[in-house]
């Protein structure tokens, strides 16, 4: 794979789940027989991402059922996103807004005795199929919280993503870095360590600026990251939604400027983090047992996804010399109609 030209420090240790190759295992299963992937291009193509390695990285103390169920969500998440950003569908508002209207119903009021239809997406049913997992493992709260970030991760990409795509604009660094955290759908991500270990951030908490700054501050590092890996082959395709591309393009750097750039802003958040961390945990002390495994979970997001960005083939513009095509590794049902470009 294409690899920057300076690696990323991370300032926490490397962990992995012990029932990793079951992960595998059980993801490469679960995509095939909910309609996920068919083609063997796109059965290739997603078995390089590695998802189930990447699950056991950033959730390295799940149990083998809850990990499991978190490596179904990345599949889910990037397969989808995969159509957003190289589909037909990324193009077109109207199409993006139609299916994600049909996924945030999944969310709001499928229950398991409602069977899909036959003609509905791949994509909407294997929700259906994640969410009646998921959901008997959360409170009322944490539900809400999840739908609503899964709501706006789905909604932003959609709308303000594609509508950058079919105008030609390259959006402002702030707002490029807000709405990163939700189109890499890397609240959802957090959200999910929740599930993964047992615990729950106190409603109290979540909302307010001392969780905020560690939460935004993790979730910036996990995106930034991803897209230092992404970049050659996302600017292979002349996508935008890239933050050192958005620096480069808004301030006249070149690529290596940008890039120091970006590196530097991955380590001034982790700091902010560490520091938002101490002042989280001093004016909580009685709400360590929760807070400190969240926390942690964070932590092992940040170094996990590094760890698996460094591994995975998924950021190569190429393969054994040839160059990927969207038509060789989307399924058109994924999304219903009109998945490939």
């Amino acid at each position: 794979m294409d690899t920057p030209q300076q690696d990323i420090l991370s300032a926490f240790p490397h962990r992995l789940n012990p029932h990793a190759e079951r992960t595998r295992r059980h993801v490469a299963d679960w995509v095939r027989r909910t309609g996920l992937v068919h083609r063997e291009s796109a059965w290739r193509r997603f078995q390089r991402a590695d998802f189930g390695w990447f699950a056991a990285a950033v959730y390295p103390t799940a149990d083998a059922t809850r990990l499991d169920l978190m490596a179904d969500w990345f599949a889910w998440l990037f397969l989808v996103d995969d159509q957003l950003d190289d589909g037909g569908v990324g193009r077109d508002p109207s199409q993006a807004l139609r299916i994600v209207d049909q996924m945030c119903a999944v969310l709001s009021g499928h229950h398991p005795s409602d069977p899909p239809s036959p003609d509905t997406p791949t994509a909407v049913s294997s929700l259906a199929d994640l969410w009646e997992r998921t959901a008997p493992l959360g409170r009322p709260g944490w539900h809400r919280r999840f739908a609503g970030h899964l709501e706006t991760c789905l909604r932003t990409a959609a709308v303000w993503e594609v509508g950058n795509r079919v105008h030609g604009t390259v959006p402002s660094e702030e707002a490029y870095v807000v709405n990163r955290r939700h189109t890499g759908a890397i609240y959802v991500c957090m959200d999910l360590i929740e599930i993964a270990v047992g615990v729950s951030v106190p409603d109290t908490l979540y909302p307010g600026a001392e969780f905020a700054s560690a939460l935004d501050a993790a979730c910036n590092v996990v995106c930034w990251t991803n897209d230092v890996y992404s970049l050659a082959k996302e600017r292979s395709r002349g996508e935008v939604h890239n933050l050192v591309y958005v620096v480069q393009h808004h301030r006249g750097l070149d690529r290596s400027a940008a890039l120091d750039h970006v590196h530097t802003a991955i380590r001034e958040e982790t700091d902010r983090f560490l520091r938002a961390e101490a002042r989280l945990l001093t004016a909580h002390p009685h709400r360590a047992g929760q807070l400190t495994p969240c926390l942690t979970g964070m932590r092992t997001w940040m170094r996990g996804n590094l760890d698996w960005s460094r591994r995975t083939q998924r950021y190569a513009r190429s393969v054994d010399g040839d160059t990927e095509r969207p038509d060789e590794y989307l399924e058109a049902r994924l999304m219903g109609t009109g998945g490939c470009p």
